[in-house]
């Protein structure tokens, strides 16, 4: 089948390769963009850490805190111009500030407010994702927002037990810059996890590694996927030489959220 440029574009723009690397994988897999992907992961080609599974697009988010209680809204639009809007900038914090005090549920008391935006912004938007974390006893919740041209853009709320609101927000702001998926290993699905050890498993042999060599060297490649992915084992931002297991310091984080517009 004819591969056009398009495709070939949006392959190397999600896995960081070159134009013929990209065109040769898009044909040797018929053009298909998740096949290509991993066709190129296992060639050694494309990083593992490019998301091709990432999508473009517009908003804002907020976040509000209000006593041991947090809350994360986002708003979906299809333009820079309209997502920087007062209207829709201050619909969005309006979502978050009644999603913390009301629960996640609330977000149905808006449905008149974007129908009405619909009709005077003539533009498609929507209600994002939405996000409500409590502490509990001897919890502290703390939140961090990225702001860019007027608007949320990256907003983080967090848990912590067993540390300070200080600790909390240092934590809040790793989150904001590292986009953990998960909180810990475990959280990680197996089906994920097997199909990762498969994949890193064909890269070393097409590496030429030796047979015997070949469990620890996917063990330790393993752990280098798991550290981008989970929460607990990536390096701190301000200190790369400790884990946040161990910037944390005896305290746990319980939970936590992100939303970033455009992901």
């Amino acid at each position: 089948m004819a591969i056009t440029a398009k495709e070939v574009q949006k392959l190397r723009q999600s896995t960081g390769v070159g134009i013929l690397d990209a065109k040769k994988a898009l044909e040797a897999n018929d053009g298909d963009m998740d096949a290509a992907t991993q066709w190129l992961r296992v060639q050694g080609l494309a990083s593992a850490a490019k998301r091709a599974d990432r999508t473009a697009g517009e908003g804002a988010v907020a976040v509000v805190r209000d006593g041991n209680v947090a809350a994360i809204g986002e708003m979906r639009g299809a333009t820079d111009f309209v997502a920087k809007s007062e209207e829709f900038v201050s619909l969005v914090d309006e979502i978050a500030a009644r999603v913390c005090a009301d629960g996640e549920d609330a977000t149905a008391q808006f449905q008149d407010r974007i129908e009405t935006l619909l009709t005077t912004l003539k533009e498609n938007i929507s209600i994002g994702r939405v996000y409500r974390l409590s502490a509990g006893d001897g919890e502290v919740v703390e939140t961090y927002i990225h702001q860019q041209a007027g608007r949320g853009v990256n907003a983080v709320a967090v848990v912590v037990k067993g540390g300070s609101e200080e600790i909390a927000h240092d934590v809040a702001v790793h989150i904001a810059f590292d986009k953990p998926t998960y909180l810990r290993r475990e959280d990680v699905p197996s089906d994920l996890v097997d199909a990762e050890r498969k994949t890193v498993e064909e890269i070393s042999r097409n590496e030429g590694k030796p047979d015997a060599a070949l469990p620890k060297i996917i063990e330790g490649r393993l752990n280098g996927w798991f550290k981008e992915r989970v929460l607990l084992e990536q390096p701190y931002v301000k200190d790369e030489k400790h884990s946040i297991e161990q910037f944390l310091n005896g305290a746990t984080v319980t939970s936590f959220a992100q939303v970033v517009v455009g992901t």
